[in-house]
């Protein structure tokens, strides 16, 4: 028998080895804006937006002052973190140039808009919103067509 994961499963949090727990919540908390829920002394923080317990879990219990992985190594490419509208994408990508903080990349997948970038520890993030279902791209037969072109970051910064 097929099973089919329910359609209002979502993915409640990622948990990321990192080397210097400070430089992290400077990244997360500091410049991206998540909430501090949780700090377990000098090796742990779990942090949200909107006050859920956590999000994203930061730890140094394996990874204290380690060097990156290296980019051909398996492990995860990113985190994805999901902004509700347009306009809010527009003010994290704002204040990432005020920050002149370095984007790895921008692109428009046709069902949504993302910037790319790396946290301290070279853990890629995706910072997107979602276009109404209704706009995403579909083929003659009604199947999903997601693209990679160019995201048009002065049209995007039109938002603010």
């Amino acid at each position: 028998m097929t099973y089919t994961i329910p359609a209002q499963t979502r993915i409640g949090h990622v948990h990321l080895k990192v080397s210097d727990l400070d430089k992290a919540l400077s990244f997360y908390q500091g410049l991206l804006g998540f909430e501090l829920m949780q700090k377990y002394g000098t090796q742990a923080a779990f942090i949200s937006a909107g006050g859920y317990h956590h999000h994203i879990g930061l730890n140094t219990w394996y990874s204290k002052d380690a060097k990156p992985s290296h980019v051909p190594a398996p492990g995860l490419f990113h985190t994805a973190i999901l902004y509700p509208t347009r306009k809010d994408l527009a003010a994290i990508f704002q204040r990432l140039v005020d920050a002149k903080y370095p984007i790895t990349g921008a692109s428009d997948h046709g069902v949504s808009e993302a910037i790319y970038l790396d946290d301290p520890d070279d853990n890629g993030v995706e910072l997107y919103w979602d276009r109404p279902k209704d706009q995403w791209p579909l083929d003659a037969q009604g199947n999903l067509q997601m693209i990679t072109e160019h995201l048009d970051l002065k049209g995007l910064l039109a938002e603010l």
